[in-house]
């Protein structure tokens, strides 16, 4: 039988960590988490109950904590899993700026941090699985056998994540996505709880001028590698 590994993806915003973390645990059948969608949904959960005025009212969010629940489920599209909130469905409304705009603010919160890396923990805990965010290889699996790093140049970033919004139907402009991924990479990596950095023994995947067949062959050949060699 071969042996399962935990794969740990980390790296900054539109760099398309979950998109070749789905592929990766589909072509090696493993389990995927994304941990993104987690932090988003709690952010929704605030901005529906009315806890930013405009900054995030943190005891209160700290406070109902334990009246949020989430889980992943197969999506209706059949492709993957999507967010479930309080056992409804908000895989298309996490998605949008103005979750986006507020998700780093709600992630900073070392209460919620806590929350959901003991959920990710348990997830992961067979191995098997391939997980992205932010502090996945610093925080929540350190001693993960792979660990990826992703990261390409502020302007491609911005363009991918300009195409994304747009496929899905969002009126956004340039500067809207621009100005919202410098705030976010400025509160990713100065937070005080688990600050978005690269672990050191993470290996760097910078997909600038990489298409997304070239970095998922890269990444599946790091994985193999170290398949075989256990």
């Amino acid at each position: 039988m071969t042996s399962k590994i935990t794969i740990a993806i980390d790296g900054y915003s539109s760099t398309g960590k979950s998109t070749m973390a789905r592929q990766m645990a589909y072509q090696l059948r493993y389990n995927y988490v994304d941990t993104g969608a987690m932090y988003r949904a709690v952010t929704l959960y605030a901005l529906q109950n009315d806890l930013f005025h405009p900054a995030l009212d943190v005891q209160s969010l700290v406070e109902k904590l334990p009246d949020i629940e989430l889980h992943f489920d197969k999506s209706s599209s059949g492709k993957g899993s999507d967010m479930f909130l309080n056992g409804k469905n908000v895989e298309k409304q996490i998605r949008g700026m103005e979750v986006s705009n507020k998700v780093s603010e709600v992630a900073a919160v070392s209460e919620v941090r806590h929350k959901l890396v003991a959920e990710q923990k348990k997830m992961g805990a067979r191995g098997g699985v391939v997980m992205d965010g932010r502090d996945i290889g610093t925080v929540v699996f350190p001693d993960a056998e792979l660990k990826i790093f992703m990261t390409a140049r502020d302007q491609v970033r911005v363009q991918r994540r300009l195409d994304e919004l747009r496929h899905k139907g969002m009126e956004v402009t340039r500067q809207e996505v621009e100005a919202n991924l410098r705030q976010r990479d400025l509160q990713d990596s100065t937070r005080e709880d688990s600050p978005l950095t690269r672990a050191d023994d993470a290996r760097i995947l910078d997909n600038s001028e990489m298409s997304a067949e070239e970095q998922l062959k890269l990444a599946l050949g790091w994985a193999e590698e170290i398949i075989q060699n256990l």
